[in-house]
């Protein structure tokens, strides 16, 4: 068996490199990761790229942490190992990182900053229906949005520590983001 490394950022293109590494090598059965996260649709198409290999494991090692979309490239593992000491580290999605564009939307006027608004808001809705979605479908428990990810806000410093939440040993199994026993 060989075992891909994923790292960096998750990006746009990041589903289609993923796909091609796995299509080029069918002796990889496990993929690790580590990432900051990215773009969020990006993170659960990856994922469900990796759930189309039947037996396909994730695995965060130690020391190593698996932050935002990472997360949801990590939950299309078929199993889903979080060594000791690896961060499954997770907080509320976010469509507004880019500040220059909110400025921007507010100094041209009501009109620009309500579309913006409605805009962000719709796709909110929309991408929390896709993870709700995609949990159901890789056997994670809901709840871990709501009573987890979705308490945790996404905007912040990096310095603030209400904007990311690591899951605890007992958290990764309560939620069956880990599904298999250290």
């Amino acid at each position: 068996m060989n075992i891909l490394v994923a790292e960096g950022a998750i990006d746009a293109g990041f589903p289609a490199r993923l796909r091609d590494a796995l299509e080029a090598d069918p002796m990889i059965g496990e993929v690790w990761i580590r990432s900051s996260g990215g773009d969020a649709r990006a993170g659960n198409e990856a994922g469900r790229i990796i759930r189309s290999y039947p037996g396909m494991v994730t695995r965060i090692p130690s020391n190593w942490v698996c932050f935002s979309a990472c997360n949801f490239v990590f939950m299309g593992g078929s199993i889903r190992h979080v060594d000791p000491g690896g961060v499954f580290m997770v907080h509320m999605f976010t469509h507004t990182q880019d500040r220059s564009i909110v400025r921007e939307s507010v100094m041209d006027g009501t009109d620009a900053t309500t579309e913006l608004i409605g805009a962000i808001e719709q796709s909110s809705a929309l991408l929390a229906s896709e993870d709700n979605d995609f949990l159901i479908r890789m056997g994670i428990s809901r709840l871990l949005l709501t009573e987890v990810m979705y308490q945790v806000q996404a905007v912040g410093t990096d310095a603030d520590p209400s904007t990311r939440y690591c899951l605890s040993d007992e958290e990764v199994l309560q939620y069956n983001v880990m599904n298999v026993d250290r």
